[in-house]
C-alpha cells in the first residue's frame, strides 16, 4: 500500500505573507494540529501547534514555520512513510507531486489504517511509553512550559488522591489560548547606580514603549482545560482495538491501566504506527 491510500486529499494551508492570528483560528475551528505554508502555491514549510505555544510574540509566518519539511510523494510505501514519521519526530508529511501540493499523511490517517488491520499483538512492553503526572491544580502557564520542557504532546491529570482525572494536550492548550495585545518598555538608560541624581543621568536617559500581540494562556487550573472524559486501556489490550478506540474517540493518546485501574504508562499514536514497520506486517502494506 502506498501513501496514496491513506492520505488527505483536502488539506488546509495558508499563504505567506499571511497572519499569525488566522493560523490560530484554524487550529482551533479545525482541532488539526499543523498547516503546511505555501509560496506562490508552494510549499515552504509548515506551523503546528507547537510553534505557535514556544513562539508566543511572534507573529510572523516566516518566522513561526519550520521551512523545508520532509515531504513524501503518492507513490511512497507507507511502510516508508511511517518509518519517517517516527524516525524524524514529526506528526504529518506534506504529499507533493512535481511541485504541487496534492495531499497530507498524518500519523492519525495511519492510524486509522492500523484500526482496520486486525493486529492482534498485545501494546505490553512494545509500544507503551513512561510518563508522568500533573495535579489539578497546576496552572495551565506552567502546564504549557512543562509540555515544552518534557517534549510530551499529552500528559495525564491526577487529583490529589492520585486518581485520573483527565488529560491535558496540545490541542486543549490552544482551544483555551487567546492573542492579547501589551505594551512593553525599554530601557536605553545610560546613568549608573552612583551618579543616578546627576543632571547626565537625567539626560542620558531614553525608553522606547513598543506594543506586542502574544498568545496567552489563563492563570486558571488545569481542570478547567483538561479532557475529562478519558478512555483508557488495559495492558493487555490489542494494537488495532487500540487504533480503533483512538480513530472512535478522535484522540492521539491512551492511559494505560492496570487491573486496580491505576495510571502505569500512556499509549501515544506515533507508537502504535511502529506496527507498520515491523517485518511481519511489511507484506501486507
Amino acid at each position: 500500500m502506498k501513501v496514496a491510500d491513506f492520505m488527505t486529499t483536502e488539506v488546509v494551508s495558508v499563504e505567506i505573507p499571511g497572519n499569525r492570528d488566522d493560523v490560530l483560528k484554524i487550529l482551533k475551528r479545525t482541532g488539526i494540529s499543523g498547516v503546511p505554508v505555501l509560496k506562490e502555491g508552494k510549499l515552504v514549510g509548515i506551523i503546528t501547534r507547537k510553534d505557535l505555544l514556544r513562539k508566543a510574540d511572534e507573529t510572523q509566518l516566516g518566522l513561526l514555520m519550520t521551512r523545508n519539511p520532509v515531504t513524501v510523494t503518492p507513490d511512497t510505501p507507507a511502510v516508508e512513510a511511517a518509518r519517517i514519521l517516527i524516525e524524524r519526530n514529526v506528526r504529518r508529511l506534506p504529499v507533493i507531486e512535481g511541485e504541487k501540493l496534492v495531499g497530507l499523511l498524518s500519523v492519525a490517517d495511519l492510524v486509522h489504517a492500523i484500526a482496520q488491520m486486525r493486529i492482534k499483538e498485545e501494546i505490553k512492553p512494545s509500544y507503551i511509553s513512561q510518563t508522568f503526572a500533573l495535579w489539578e491544580e497546576t496552572p495551565l502557564p506552567l502546564v504549557a512550559r512543562i509540555m515544552e520542557i518534557s517534549g510530551f504532546d499529552a500528559i495525564p491529570i491526577l487529583d490529589a488522591e492520585s486518581k485520573l482525572q483527565g488529560i491535558i494536550s496540545e490541542r486543549d492548550l490552544i482551544r483555551h489560548s487567546s492573542i492579547e495585545d501589551m505594551v512593553e518598555v525599554s530601557d536605553f538608560s545610560n546613568g549608573t547606580d552612583d551618579d543616578e541624581w546627576t543632571w547626565e543621568s537625567i539626560r542620558d536617559m531614553h525608553t522606547i514603549s513598543y506594543g506586542i500581540s502574544k498568545i496567552q494562556l489563563p492563570d486558571k487550573a488545569v481542570k478547567i482545560a483538561m479532557v475529562s472524559n478519558v478512555i483508557s486501556v488495559p495492558l493487555n489490550a490489542e494494537v488495532s482495538e487500540c487504533a480503533l478506540k483512538m480513530k472512535r474517540g478522535r484522540v492521539d493518546q491512551l492511559p494505560v491501566v492496570n487491573g486496580d485501574k491505576k495510571l502505569v504508562a500512556m499509549l501515544f499514536d506515533r507508537d502504535l504506527i511502529r506496527s507498520m514497520c515491523r517485518a511481519p506486517d511489511n507484506k501486507n502494506l
